[in-house]
């Protein structure tokens, strides 16, 4: 089938199954952050107007200039919204109409109030500390994340049996078929907490194997033998149930140079074929990869690749993974094929960085049957 037919198979199928997304019970966590959507200035051209600066590349020049001497830059929030891997999947999941659990960072002992859509649209919301904060510097070709991380590390394993308890935890995981666990990057215990769950939890569940959702987050800034690690800990997952592993394509090259993998000449060409390569030497049962332009998947029996709705000016870029992500895990909780799966996931970004806000699944399904043409880029 061609892209057209996809989506218009894609849409249909969704369509038909609204009704049953209410059934599908998720527990997402476990960061969370405040997140403050920044432009940066470049010139004011009126008291209420300015022209930003509009790459991180005119950034970059602007700051080797000012070196030895000093420079000022200013800051304009434009949005203050909630963040972080989790809390965004999650609100977007919810958005869609599957039944989430939160659980991370949303501010202890009072929800901080960016969260209270979320906790709203979620069947129940536990919150282990305060939210980290980050601060995104937004351009037309990406975005700058300077985070502010120190309240991260009071989400570990003993927190988690205090605030919410052992039987509590273990009900949690024991009524959802879809869990993700995200940002291992930014959470220093998360490597402690996969391996409390894979010896304490996951031996404890019963019934039909459950999805699991795994998005390290840009671990550029962890070595590679904590990365190494981290690997391990999914691998040890897979026994017990099944593992997607969702890669932007940065991440994707990175996870490369630690496994040793040879390097793509042309690394968004070749992002089918890295799928399918991480997911061979993991051995894990899915492996995603989601450039600005498409996504590819690869599971044992079937790889796939899916042009997506790539626009050159979003109306809000950070999040546009998350919401990839949030589409894709729906797609794989519906059963849907892994192309389907990788339109939804397109799809759910792409309804993001044009309306600057998360789809419902009538939204979702009204957008794959009339899904744009990428621009050019």
């Amino acid at each position: 089938m061609n892209r057209q037919q996809i989506c218009q198979q894609t849409a249909r199928k969704l369509s038909a199954a609204i009704a049953d997304l209410a059934q599908v019970r998720c527990l997402i966590g476990l960061d969370g952050f405040v997140d403050e959507i920044i432009g940066v200035v470049d010139k004011w051209t009126d008291l209420d107007h300015y022209q930003p600066v509009p790459n991180i590349a005119a950034l970059a020049q602007k700051v080797a200039k000012a070196a030895g001497q000093s420079s000022n830059y200013e800051l304009v929030v434009k949005q203050m919204k909630l963040g972080g891997n989790g809390p965004i999947m999650a609100n977007a999941l919810a958005a869609i109409g599957l039944k989430v659990t939160y659980l991370g960072n949303l501010g202890y002992p009072t929800l901080h109030p960016v969260f209270a859509e979320l906790a709203r649209r979620a069947e129940e919301v536990f919150s282990i500390a305060e939210p980290g904060h980050t601060d995104a510097l937004e351009f037309e070709d990406g975005k700058l994340m300077l985070g502010k991380l120190s309240s991260l590390k009071d989400l570990c394993w003993d927190n988690l049996l205090q605030r919410v308890g052992r039987d509590k935890l273990q009900e949690l995981f024991a009524r959802s078929s879809l869990v993700a666990m995200m940002n291992w990057t930014m959470l220093p215990y998360m490597s402690q907490i996969w391996t409390r769950v894979i010896e304490d939890i996951l031996p404890r569940l019963s019934g039909p194997r459950r999805k699991l959702f795994i998005d390290l987050a840009d671990p550029e800034k962890r070595t590679a033998d904590d990365i190494r690690g981290a690997l391990k800990l999914l691998g040890r997952f897979q026994q017990t149930v099944d593992v997607t592993l969702g890669l932007n394509l940065k991440e994707s090259m990175e996870i490369v140079e630690v496994l040793g993998l040879a390097k793509p000449a042309d690394a968004e060409a070749a992002i089918a074929q890295t799928a399918g390569a991480i997911r061979q030497r993991l051995d894990l049962e899915c492996v995603v990869i989601h450039p600005r332009g498409g996504a590819a998947a690869a599971t044992a029996s079937q790889t796939a690749a899916f042009a997506g709705p790539f626009v050159r000016q979003p109306r809000i870029s950070t999040g546009a993974g998350d919401h990839f992500n949030a589409g894709f895990a729906t797609g794989r909780a519906l059963n849907l094929s892994l192309e389907e799966c990788l339109c939804v996931g397109v799809a759910t970004s792409g309804f993001y960085v044009r309306q600057a806000q998360s789809p419902s699944a009538a939204d979702l399904a009204a957008f794959i049957a009339d899904m744009p043409q990428p621009e050019q880029r």
